[in-house]
């Protein structure tokens, strides 16, 4: 289970986090990220974290903006986003990709989901204006 929190609204220029809090399979090893999907757009990846070391990737629209980060005594991602535009208004995702790929923006953005590749949660809405 991902269960997402802190999205909302801001006005552009402004500061928000997400978080993820990951329960009922193993975090150790595995890809997770974000992706988001805005109406009438495709699903975008966002960031992702490797929970094995730590290692981050992030999509261009958003590097040097959004940091990606864990806490794995609490199984918990992180999105601190920075310099929100309105452009980056969508839903955000948290997304846990289980089974041993390369982890990357690609492998969130293309999950199927679960019962076949891994789990997202319910979403949450940020809203940039």
């Amino acid at each position: 289970q991902l269960v997402e929190s802190g999205g909302g609204s801001v006005q552009a220029g402004g500061s928000l986090r997400l978080s993820c809090a990951a329960s009922g399979f193993t975090y150790s090893s595995i890809c997770m990220g974000w992706f988001r999907q805005a109406p009438g757009k495709e699903r975008e990846g966002v960031a992702a974290i490797y929970t094995g070391d730590g290692s981050t990737y992030y999509a261009d629209s958003v590097k040097g903006r959004f940091t990606i980060s864990q806490d794995n005594a609490k199984n918990t991602v992180y999105l601190q986003m920075n310099s929100l535009k309105p452009e980056d208004t969508a839903m955000y995702y948290c997304a846990a990709r289980l089974g041993n790929v390369p982890c990357s923006v690609a492998t969130i953005a293309t999950m199927k989901g679960y019962p076949i590749d891994g789990y997202w949660g319910q979403g949450t809405q940020v809203t940039v204006s």
